[in-house]
């Protein structure tokens, strides 16, 4: 058995998420807001993607010689590349792969979900941050119903999908709206996460006033519905786990701002573009695309991988504070949440 690959903080590699797509059918104003990704943006052409047989090769790197356990698939929104389930397959056949993931907006699951079932894809994270029309319609900047999420939620956990939902949290935009999601989903059966305001990019005009923090959360929740805390599924797992005192029902808070996780961060991004990505508020990335596309040998490649993890030393969250947060950071579109 190989070695665990540790960074300079003795950080392994477990979780990589792969972006897929540039693109998205929403401009969520936290991360793609229209005024910016406009009709004339100038999104990846295909050419500059990674082919599905490209991020095979890389996958397949990173499980055999890096240790990765797990592959979340992320965008943009990743069903707007076409085919998705035919790279889902392929992922599938990995020797050493636990769990393959993704995150979606939900709104083309009702077309999709059951072939990613049938391809191997073993759950969803599908974003929703209001259970109103008006407020959603606003955040989405599409005018996008909510019922056409909750549509793809149904439609993900009817074909078998394990299902969680993804609730960003700013104030002024959706604060209000906590405790109602908490409702709601704790009927429906499904764990929701709420998801503190993040400075991702540079597009959103992040500011720290607007982060509603995981003590503010919890504390509006458990005034409602009583809460405790309970212990991580798994070393490294960001969401900070709670369940409604008397029942096996939970929810989770992803504090990246007020209660960073840096220390425990197993996880790296690959861009649809093919730059990896150590940290989610990283500026620059290494450039593997190239890797694939010469005529290096796989094991040189992970040579290459490796040495990039084991020079990691990445914590911004827990350094924001004293770094400048105006800083040049990739955006989320590119390399996903």
């Amino acid at each position: 058995m190989n070695q665990p690959v540790l960074d300079t903080l003795k950080r392994p590699l477990r979780d990589l998420r792969i972006s897929v797509t540039d693109k998205c059918n929403f401009r969520c104003t936290y991360c793609m807001p229209a005024e910016i990704f406009g009709p004339d943006y100038p999104f990846l052409q295909k050419e500059q993607l990674l082919s599905f047989e490209e991020i095979e090769q890389l996958a397949k790197i990173f499980v055999k010689d890096l240790g990765v356990k797990k592959i979340r698939i992320t965008g943009g929104e990743p069903l707007m590349r076409k085919d998705l389930p035919v790279l889902i397959q392929k992922l599938k056949q990995i020797a050493g792969l636990n769990d393959i993931a993704m995150t979606t907006n939900g709104s083309l699951l009702p077309k999709f979900a059951n072939d990613l079932k049938a391809s191997g894809l073993d759950r969803v994270s599908i974003s929703l941050d209001s259970l109103s029309d008006e407020v959603f319609g606003k955040i989405n900047g599409r005018g996008i119903s909510v019922q056409t999420v909750l549509d793809g939620i149904e439609a993900a956990s009817n074909a078998g999908l394990k299902v969680k939902i993804n609730m960003v949290v700013k104030r002024g935009m959706n604060h209000h709206e906590i405790v109602p999601m908490a409702k709601f989903f704790r009927k429906e059966g499904h764990i929701l996460r709420f998801i503190e305001y993040m400075d991702v990019g540079n597009s959103n005009k992040w500011k720290l006033d607007d982060v509603y923090s995981k003590k503010q959360i919890i504390e509006e929740i458990h005034r409602v519905m009583p809460l405790e805390p309970i212990e991580p599924n798994y070393i490294g797992e960001v969401a900070k786990r709670f369940r409604y005192v008397g029942s096996s029902e939970e929810i989770g808070v992803i504090s990246s701002v007020s209660d960073a996780f840096c220390t425990n961060c197993n996880r790296a991004r690959l861009s649809a573009e093919g730059k990896l990505y150590t940290c989610l508020f990283g500026s620059r990335g290494h450039d593997l695309r190239a890797l694939v596309r010469s005529d290096l040998t796989d094991t040189t490649t992970a040579d290459e991988v490796k040495n990039i993890w084991r020079g990691r030393h990445d914590r911004y969250s827990e350094e924001r504070e004293i770094k400048a947060t105006d800083r040049k950071k990739v955006e989320m579109h590119h390399i996903g949440g």
